[in-house]
C-alpha cells in the first residue's frame, strides 16, 4: 500500500479561524477534503473526534504533518506520549515550525539519522516545554484577572433573577395550597427550574 501524507489542524474554540494552518498545510496533502483533519477543541485533552479519526486512518509508513507542536497538544508529557505512539507505529511526524523534521532522511546513513533524531528530540523537548508553560501562564493570567475583577466588585456568572413585587404573595398562596406550582410559575413568568431555584434561595436565606 502506498504511503500517504495527512495533515492535522487544531484551534481551541469554534470561533477561531483555521485558515492560517490550512494555508500552510494544504500543499503537503494529495486531497485537502479527505487528508486534512480539523478539530475545534482545547489542546488539554487528546480525546478529540477528528484526532481520533486521524489516528485510526494512519498506517505504517504514512506521514503526519502539523503547523506547530502545540497544535498536537498543550501538555508536554502528553505530546511526548503521542509522538512515541507514532514512532512505534512507523508513522513519520513533521512539524513546519521544526524545520529539521522536514528533512528527508532516506539518503542518510544510520549515524546521520541518529544525529537528526537527537536534534529533533531536543527541539521537541524544548518546544513542548514552552507550549506547556504558555498554557500555564495563560491560565495564571486568567486567574489573576478574575481575582482583580472580583476585588473591584465585578460579579461573574449569570446575574440572579430578581423577585417581582408579587413574589411573596404568590409563594404564600402556593405554599398554602391555594394555587398550583404551575399557576405560580405562570403568574411570575418563570420556568420550572428558575422557579424552584428561587424558592430554594428563599428557604436558605
Amino acid at each position: 500500500m502506498t504511503a500517504k501524507t495527512f495533515a492535522y489542524i487544531r484551534v481551541s474554540t469554534k470561533e477561531q479561524n483555521t485558515d492560517r494552518q490550512y494555508d500552510s498545510l494544504k500543499d503537503y496533502v494529495a486531497d485537502t477534503q479527505r487528508d486534512i483533519f480539523i478539530d475545534k477543541i482545547s489542546g488539554k485533552t487528546f480525546d478529540r473526534p477528528q484526532y481520533n479519526a486521524l489516528k485510526a486512518t494512519l498506517r505504517e509508513g504514512d506521514t503526519l504533518i502539523i503547523k506547530s507542536l502545540d497544535r498536537l497538544g498543550r501538555d508536554k508529557q502528553g505530546i511526548k506520549k503521542e509522538l512515541e505512539y507514532f514512532k512505534e507505529n512507523g508513522i513519520i511526524v513533521k512539524c513546519l515550525d521544526i524545520p529539521t523534521t522536514l528533512i528527508d532522511l532516506q539518503g542518510y546513513g544510520d549515524f546521520q539519522k541518529a544525529i537528526m533524531d537527537m536534534i529533533n528530540n531536543i527541539l521537541i523537548e524544548v518546544i513542548g516545554t514552552i507550549a506547556e508553560q504558555e498554557r500555564k501562564t495563560i491560565r495564571h493570567r486568567q486567574q489573576e484577572g478574575i481575582q482583580s475583577a472580583k476585588e473591584r466588585g465585578k460579579v461573574f456568572g449569570r446575574p440572579q433573577i430578581q423577585k417581582s413585587s408579587t413574589w411573596n404573595d404568590t409563594i404564600r398562596e402556593w405554599k398554602a395550597g391555594n394555587i398550583t406550582a404551575v399557576e405560580a410559575m405562570r403568574r411570575e413568568g418563570l420556568s420550572n427550574a428558575t422557579f424552584y431555584r428561587m424558592v430554594k434561595r428563599d428557604d436558605l436565606s
